[in-house]
């Protein structure tokens, strides 16, 4: 596909087709993302752990039982989101979640459904794949933002062979029992999981498609 039909089809997919993808096609996806992603000096500083079948269940059961048991005590490895919210973020963020439990006929207050919804996050939305991606800690905010890039790349790689993703900052909640389970090094952290696989063409919530603004109302021209 063109690189525009590859960019505009991408979206986070919240269920998965059980298909396996295989281990080639997961190293060629992000041989082509290393490819494409600018690094500051060639500094390269992405980690990814592609993880599947048994290991995967085993993952995910270890997390959801933490889920369950509630996260009171356990720190995000980092603050993906700062403590309150201004607008308009807050008012984007709102409608994003309700458009989706909308689909899902979830109503306001039906807080177990709510959690249930967000526990699919901990089973990588059932996908053959869980990427699970770390940096080394020394690393500054350069690197992050050439990480970003890279995720990006890995995302419109896989829409190159068909496949979909969604990127995960759920997981960070629950870092320490990735790192038992994927033997992080003592120097690695987590950035956030992916989930990879073909998207579920009956799933009611993959039909939702985000709201963007318009490029002309966050560009001002100099010149």
């Amino acid at each position: 596909m063109s690189v525009a039909e590859a960019l505009l089809t991408r979206r986070s997919v919240r269920a998965f087709t059980s298909t396996p993808v295989p281990p080639e096609t997961v190293l060629e996806i992000l041989d082509q993302a290393t490819r494409a992603a600018p690094s500051g000096n060639n500094i390269q500083p992405w980690n990814v752990r592609a993880v599947t079948g048994v290991p995967l269940a085993r993952l995910c059961e270890d997390v959801v039982a933490a889920f369950r048991a509630g996260s009171v005590g356990l720190e995000a490895e980092y603050a993906y989101y700062p403590p309150r919210i201004e607008e308009p973020f807050l008012s984007r963020r709102r409608k994003l979640g309700w458009d989706l439990y909308g689909l899902l006929g979830i109503a306001r207050g039906e807080t177990e459904r709510i959690a249930s919804q967000h526990e699919r996050n901990f089973r990588f939305f059932d996908a053959p794949v869980g990427l699970i991606f770390t940096i080394d800690r020394g690393l500054e905010r350069g690197s992050w933002l050439d990480y970003g890039m890279f995720l990006q790349s890995v995302m419109v790689a896989a829409r190159g062979f068909g496949l979909h993703t969604c990127p995960q900052a759920a997981w960070l909640r629950y870092h320490a029992i990735l790192a038992r389970h994927l033997e992080f090094a003592p120097q690695e952290m987590l950035v956030c999981g992916m989930a990879l696989g073909e998207a579920d063409p009956t799933a009611i919530e993959n039909t939702l498609v985000t709201e963007r603004e318009p490029a002309w109302t966050f560009t001002r021209f100099v010149g």
